[in-house]
């Protein structure tokens, strides 16, 4: 009955009081409320809302529901990265060894495909043998040993969210800032965090297109932060177009690899280096934001950050050899390249439309049980801004079959625009975001 009646009364309006919260989040994470119930107040929740008392009580709830990582005896500091999600967004695979590298422990829970975008978990279990399920004693044994562990939500952890988080994607119900912001801290604070830093998407591919409701879930993300002794800093980066060429598990784990030897794309390096800055620095790792990049392109360059992700591979049961040749990840049975159909400048490329593309073709979920097939997607070259002649080739699809070809290409004809002009895209980082406030991201 305590489900029923929460609902009518978050369906008129009112409000859920932190016991009630807690008790909610217990009795499903251990199966006494039923999913239909639980979807049926996400609605409510999506539609009414929640206030700040209401996310703080559903993120502990959440958080309370299981146990934590103890991570007291690794003497280095230790921090994370999270996204809110986009299409092409590979940060946490170069991101994660990379900061391990360079003494930092990295202890990286990530999901899976969301909607249009798609998932770290995924990308990382298209390395033949990759293992994210570690259980907390084995995660925080391989943190110890080499400094980073690229895992899922164990069973352990906030059991409450890992069985939300699947709803919310199947019933729509994943645009709440209150739902966005307790999800994703309770599983961070369950990581035992010296601090952690947010990565927040703004632009027609990411879940908040618009500036200040990415500004909102920053403060209450940070506040939430603060509230369990985990300083945060935020970064809002663009997703108006997808980031990198790469868009596709295993396509991505490659661009990754690329990055990592030092061959990414500019876009998706300086993303890259402006949030593990902030992360050094956090860390206590680096002094500044210019020092903290310096090292970072020094662990690039002299080959430590590659060998560190090869040994993450390497404990959790993957190939380390992919490293050396991606070839070893899964490969397309058919590639097309798409050309464009007229002269002129690429005004825009769409990442919700490429992302719902992959989907389609197989590359991420419609719904919770569907597999994944980690072999398909685009590698698209076409930037906004660029001029390009008739014929010259934008993108290359990857698909299963000529139907998926189909599909790949009927999408890049609605998700790249050529046009007379184009305007600038949305600066790849714009705003920073501390408990002290938003400033513009003073760039180079």
């Amino acid at each position: 009955m305590l489900a029923r009646r929460l609902i009518e009364r978050k369906r008129d309006g009112g409000r859920i009081e932190p016991g009630e919260w807690r008790a909610l989040a217990s009795a499903y994470a251990t199966g006494h409320v039923p999913d239909y119930q639980m979807s049926a107040l996400l609605m409510a929740c999506f539609l009414r809302g929640m206030d700040r008392i209401e996310t703080a009580a559903l993120t502990e709830a959440m958080l309370m529901s299981g146990d934590r990582l103890d991570l007291s005896g690794i003497a280095k500091p230790r921090v994370d990265k999270h996204s809110t999600g986009g299409v092409g967004d590979k940060v946490s695979l170069v991101l994660a060894p990379l900061i391990a590298s360079l003494g930092v422990a990295v202890p990286m829970m990530s999901g899976r495909s969301l909607g249009h975008t798609g998932g770290t978990l995924d990308k990382l279990e298209s390395i033949p043998g990759f293992r994210t399920k570690l259980t907390l004693a084995e995660a925080t044994e391989q943190i110890q040993r080499i400094g980073c562990a690229l895992i899922g939500q164990s069973p352990e952890i906030a059991p409450a969210d890992r069985r939300m988080y699947s709803l919310r994607d199947a019933t729509a119900t994943v645009e709440s800032i209150p739902l966005i912001a307790s999800s994703i801290m309770s599983k961070k604070l369950a990581e035992d965090l010296s601090g952690l830093v947010l990565d927040l998407k703004r632009g027609s591919g990411a879940f908040l297109p618009e500036l200040d409701r990415v500004l909102e879930l920053a403060e209450v993300m940070i506040k939430l932060g603060k509230d369990h002794g985990c300083p945060c800093v935020a970064l809002v980066t663009a997703m108006d177009r997808p980031l990198g060429r790469a868009c596709g598990n295993a396509l991505e784990v490659e661009e990754a690899i690329a990055a990592l030897k030092g061959e990414g794309p500019p876009d998706l390096m300086s993303v890259t280096y402006a949030l593990g800055a902030e992360m050094l620095v956090l860390a206590g790792a680096a002094p500044d934001l210019d020092h903290a990049r310096r090292e970072m392109e020094k662990s690039i360059g002299t080959g430590r950050a590659a060998e560190c992700f090869q040994k993450i591979i390497e404990a959790q049961g993957g190939n380390p050899g992919v490293v050396d040749d991606p070839a070893v990840l899964p490969q397309a049975a058919e590639c097309e390249i798409f050309t464009a159909r007229r002269r002129g400048f690429i005004a825009r490329v769409e990442p919700k439309a490429v992302g719902r593309a992959i989907v389609e073709m197989g590359g991420g979920r419609s719904r919770v049980e569907d597999v994944v097939d980690p072999a398909v997607g685009f590698v698209i070259t076409a930037r906004p801004g660029d001029w390009v002649e008739e014929g010259e080739p934008l993108a290359t699809v990857f698909a299963h079959d000529r139907a998926g070809v189909g599909i790949g290409r009927q999408a890049l004809r609605a998700a790249i625009f050529i046009a007379d002009e184009a305007e600038p895209p949305l600066p790849l980082v714009s705003h920073r975001v501390t408990i002290s406030g938003v400033e513009l991201y003073e760039t180079d």
